[in-house]
């Protein structure tokens, strides 16, 4: 039992160290580039690398407070946060050197991250019964939808307008399944009080939260703007999105594996 905890702590040290000096090479080797101080993308950018960076070791620290089953889940939204801190220090780079958007690197973040997230519905209701894998692949296939139709119209590989429908469509599908479909049914019928709670605020951010993008897609491409305001609004609202999307994601799987843990903890101590 000693052994394991100082492995894990080890790791999760380790883990936490890395991701602290590719912050601090970053910075090093952006030092060129300088920061306009009324640049608020740039300044958006800044912020939220930094906020996911934190988020990463305290995720990565966490684990060591929660049950063996609730490990996966913390680990999980440890790595996304420090998938979406490297992307950002590229996409931070490329907008104050530039000064245009980071389409690309947005984009392989989130085939990255996104489907991480969609996991963690899958994770917290393994942790307290059996699902089926074929919710799983559901999520994984509308994600990519979602995802893949969102980049065909913001990479011009397609008209904007039917990329939209499509990642639209993509995103309606998972909303099915987590409202109406099996991973709702058995959160509904297996879950404790808890896990049903940060299951339901799990996916109103999957609603409220994601619906941030498809606006800011809209404001982007739809409104007849100019092209600059409409790359300030994109990436501003992008930015503020992802804050919510995978910082306080992370947050309610970690104060509901905490509780649960201490739940645990108490009864077997009676």
């Amino acid at each position: 039992m000693l052994l394991n905890h100082f492995f894990s702590k080890t790791v999760a040290s380790l883990i936490s160290g890395l991701a602290l000096c590719f912050v601090a090479t970053h910075a090093s080797a952006a030092s060129s580039a300088t920061l306009r101080p009324d640049d608020f993308v740039g300044i958006s950018f800044w912020l939220i690398s930094m906020a996911l960076v934190a988020s990463t070791v305290f995720f990565f620290l966490e684990r060591d407070r929660v049950s063996a089953k609730w490990k996966t889940s913390l680990t999980v939204s440890g790595l996304v946060t420090l998938v979406a801190a490297v992307h950002y220090f590229y996409m931070r780079e490329v907008w104050v050197t530039t000064g245009s958007t980071p389409t690309v690197f947005r984009y392989i973040d989130w085939l990255i991250t996104v489907p991480l997230l969609m996991i963690e519905f899958y994770l917290i209701l393994s942790a307290i019964t059996k699902v089926p894998v074929g919710i799983f692949w559901r999520l994984m296939i509308g994600t990519l939808v979602m995802l893949i139709g969102g980049y065909l119209g913001e990479a011009a590989y397609m008209p904007v307008l039917p990329a939209f429908i499509i990642g639209m469509a993509g995103w309606a599908f998972i909303l099915y399944e987590i409202f109406m479909g099996q991973a709702s049914k058995i959160n509904a019928q297996s879950a404790p009080p808890s896990v049903q709670s940060a299951f339901n605020t799990m996916r109103l951010i999957v609603t409220f939260g994601w619906a941030i993008y498809p606006i800011g897609y809209f404001f982007g491409y739809f409104t007849g703007s100019s092209p600059a305001n409409s790359v300030n609004a994109l990436n501003i609202i992008y930015n503020l999105a992802d804050v919510l999307n995978k910082i306080a994601f992370g947050l309610i799987i970690w104060t509901v594996a905490v509780n649960e843990s201490e739940s645990m903890a108490k009864k077997q101590a009676q």
